[in-house]
């Protein structure tokens, strides 16, 4: 029994399959989705409720979303999908364009599902608040982008070593100034 229990851990932990690999970013996930709905709930409930419906709903999901997405990468990196030998910055620059679209798709997402169930007024009569409602489309959005877009872009783009690697390097290079090499390393012409 003792061998079969720790045959499953290996399995989860460093298994390369589809089903160990989806428990691994379900777990990531989890992680990263608790801190960005922390955060966004925190900033749209207590932090920037002065503001215009449509900016604080907005800037409250942009705000959840930079922390999860860092929370996110890091996870993912060593644990999830064991990039540890890819280039990080190749990983940094896919992950900040997947993480993008997932940032506009949740935060159009819950603005407009919001916007949409605001304006249904059995919602309202039934005792949905604002905030129930601003819950509930962040919910649901965060869900359907993390498994529809997330999982997969990442499982198959991000952390995969892609024709796309060298141009995010030489964008990481030009951005922050590219490494001098030593001497001995310069071509000779």
């Amino acid at each position: 029994m003792k061998k079969k229990l720790n045959d499953c851990k290996e399995k989860f932990l460093h298994g390369g399959g589809l089903i160990s690999t989806f428990l691994r970013s379900a777990v990531s996930s989890q992680v990263a989705s608790w801190t960005d709905l922390g955060m966004s709930f925190l900033f749209y409930m207590v932090i920037l409720t002065s503001l215009d419906p449509f900016y604080r709903s907005n800037l409250s999901v942009a705000i959840g979303a930079i922390a999860g997405g860092v929370v996110n990468c890091c996870i993912n990196y060593r644990f999830t999908f064991h990039a540890k030998g890819q280039s990080v910055r190749a990983v940094g620059v896919k992950y900040f364009l997947v993480w993008s679209g997932s940032l506009l798709l949740n935060m159009y997402g819950t603005t407009g599902l919001a916007t949409l169930l605001s304006n249904w007024n059995w919602l309202i009569s039934i005792g949905f608040r604002p905030d129930g409602i601003f819950a509930a489309s962040r919910l649901a959005a965060s869900l359907i982008v993390s498994w529809g877009w997330n999982f997969v872009l990442q499982r198959n783009f991000v952390y995969r070593p892609t024709a796309f690697d060298p141009y995010a390097k030489k964008l990481i290079d030009t951005l922050v100034g590219a490494p001098k090499k030593a001497p001995d390393e310069q071509q000779q012409y």
